[in-house]
This record gives structure tokens, sequence and C-alpha cells, in this order.
């Protein structure tokens, strides 16, 4: 208290300039660091360097402002290890969020932008920092996920490749003819323009159901066209089958008496 009282107006003001010019220099810096880092980092290795850059400048000139007023480094920096201390035994969740994050920045399964799906949640990722990620759902929802929660999740990433395949099953009467069904649904899939030829469609018989017979035509799209395309096949599969008189069929039930009775039909009075 005595060498803060002994402090002069002009040890006082050097020492606030310090500060305004560690904020001013550490904003600029973290400016410079994105703009030169743009072409050769990610968007999240560029965030967390900014952000690291911007607390070490600040802290340094925090530093140098304490020293023109004389203050001992050697009581507060021991106060700080102490304070560290505590800090770490009451905060072992945090480590361990800082660590998977960093793992995270190492392993790299996906970026900032990037649509990922964790458990019942999907959407944006708006920003992947040290403790957790910020995610935008598609129903413009703000969603904070830990780190370490990501860690020991399975996630998808449902924009990492260039291509996304739909796979649409639909079940046609047994008495219908597959082979007419598998030119129907080539041929739709051929007309529509937002199908790709490369990976070529795929037709697959997926077995007997108990009202019919399980098809599954699997067709390729570019990411930005999935959406569009998943409406889109369906309302034309749907228009080819009542065209060529491909029956579509809901669920039946048969009762019988015995063994050895045919069935018999069944009215409903109201």
């Amino acid at each position: 208290m005595e060498t803060l009282r002994n402090l002069s107006f002009s040890q006082i003001l050097i020492s606030l300039a310090f500060i305004i010019v560690g904020f001013i220099l550490a904003k600029l810096a973290t400016k410079a660091i994105a703009r030169l880092s743009k072409d050769k980092l990610t968007q999240h290795q560029s965030l967390l360097f900014q952000r690291i850059s911007y607390y070490l400048i600040i802290a340094l000139f925090i530093i140098t402002a304490l020293q023109q007023i004389n203050v001992d480094l050697g009581v507060i920096l021991g106060a700080a290890g102490i304070l560290s201390v505590a800090i770490g035994f009451a905060s072992q969740t945090s480590a361990s969020n800082i660590i998977s994050g960093l793992f995270l920045l190492g392993e790299k399964p996906f970026g900032v932008g990037d649509a990922i799906k964790v458990g019942s949640t999907t959407g944006e990722i708006l920003a992947i920092d040290l403790l957790s990620i910020k995610l935008r759902t598609f129903d413009n929802l703000f969603v904070r996920i830990p780190n370490e929660t990501i860690i020991k999740s399975e996630v998808t990433t449902l924009t990492r490749f260039p291509i996304r395949r739909f796979d649409l099953v639909v079940g046609v009467a047994y008495k219908e003819d597959l082979t007419k069904v598998k030119q129907v649904l080539l041929k739709v899939a051929d007309d529509y323009h937002l199908c790709l030829e490369d990976p070529e469609p795929l037709y697959l018989l997926q077995g007997f159901g108990d009202s019919a017979i399980n098809i599954q035509l699997s067709v390729w799209a570019k990411r930005e066209d999935f959406l569009a395309l998943k409406n889109g096949i369906i309302q034309r599969v749907k228009e080819a089958f009542d065209e060529n008189d491909i029956e579509i069929p809901f669920p039946h039930r048969t009762f019988y008496t015995g063994s050895e009775t045919k069935p018999f039909p069944i009215q409903h009075i109201k």
C-alpha cells in the first residue's frame, strides 16, 4: 500500500497507456492473423490462434503496466499459482473439455460451417472453442455441446463430402411384375436432373414384407441438392407408379375360422 501511495501521476498515466495500447495491439494482431492464415489454416485453427494471441498480448502489457507502478509480481504470481491449483481441483470437467478441444483441433473431424449430427441434435457449427462447440440447429436454435461430450459421442459430419446418397424404400404389391417395376424406378432416376449419373442409381430387392415386396432405390446428389432431391424423387416415383398402374399396397389382414376353411368377408356396419 505504501508503494501505491508514493506513485506519481505520470506513473499511473504511463501504466494506463500500456494497458490501452495492449488492447489496441491485441485487436490489430488478431485481424492480422485472420488475414494471413486465411488460406493456410482452417477457420477453427485460425480462431484458436487469434484468441491465444489476443490474451497473450494483453497479459504481457498488463504485466508491463504493473511494473510501471512498482507492483511486486512475485506476490501476484504466487497468488496466481495457488489460485490456479484451487481452480484446477474445482474444475476438472473444464480441464477435460480443454484437453478434448485440443484433440478435436488435431483430428479435425469437422470445421466451422459444417453441419453435424450429435445424438438427436443436428445443426451448423458456429464456433469451436476450447471448452465447447456452438451449433445453430436448422430450426434456428442455439446449442452448446461440451467438447468432452463430442469426443465420447458418435458424430456424423453431414457436409464432409461433396455428394450424398438418398435411399428410397418403397413396397409394391405381390402381383406386380418386378422387371417392370425396376425399369420404371430406374427411368425416374435417369430422367430426374438432380440424380447423378456417377455413381449410378442402385436398385435392390430388400425382401418379402407383410403386404408388399420391399424395394430400395438409391440415388446420389450433390450435397447442396440433397433435400430437393429427397422431396422430388418421392413425388416422381409416386406419379410414375400411378401412370404405370403399379400398386403401393397398404397392410392386408385375412381372418380364418379354421385351417380348412376359406376366407370370409367382413362387413362393417355403422
